[in-house]
């Protein structure tokens, strides 16, 4: 390893370990600032039923980066000259597919799909936000609409 090369992975380490609880929620009570100030619709309806699921983690592309770099470095170490060279990209895809799936999968969130009766037109939806609002059949709940940012909520 050159002695440049060695400072600039241990930086992109820390960095990348830095960086790795550094997500946005999908709760359904936590707003962004962007959705601060935003109006919101409001239906009211009827929880029909609620069924638990897992919500796939999101990658950090700051930690695949150290995944690529990582697996270039240990690929390197492999043969000499071009098999070397060879060596590191297949190690550096190998160590970026990895890295992302492990952070979709270690990542993943309970969260719930949950199917509303809606009082105004007789429309039932269906939306998977995180499990921690506690709802049930037979609640009534209001469901909140607007810029994408949909959520339902006890009434």
């Amino acid at each position: 390893m050159t002695p440049l090369f060695r400072p600039l992975l241990i930086g992109a380490i820390v960095v990348s370990t830095a960086l790795t609880g550094c997500s946005t929620s999908d709760s359904a009570r936590v707003y962004s600032k962007g959705q601060m100030r935003q109006v919101q619709t409001v239906e009211l309806g009827t929880v029909i039923s609620v069924t638990p699921v897992k919500m796939e983690g999101e990658a950090n592309e700051l930690v695949n980066l150290g995944g690529v770099a990582l697996g270039g470095l240990a690929g390197s170490n492999i043969g000499k000259g071009t098999g070397a060279a060879a060596g590191a990209i297949v190690g550096a895809i190998a160590g970026g597919l990895a890295t992302g799936s492990a952070q979709r999968s270690l990542g993943a969130k309970n969260a719930y799909e949950i199917t509303v009766q809606l009082d105004r037109g007789s429309r039932t939806i269906s939306i998977v936000q995180e499990a921690d609002v506690v709802l049930q059949p037979g609640q009534r709940v209001r469901v909140l609409s607007g810029g994408g940012n949909d959520r339902v909520l006890p009434l």
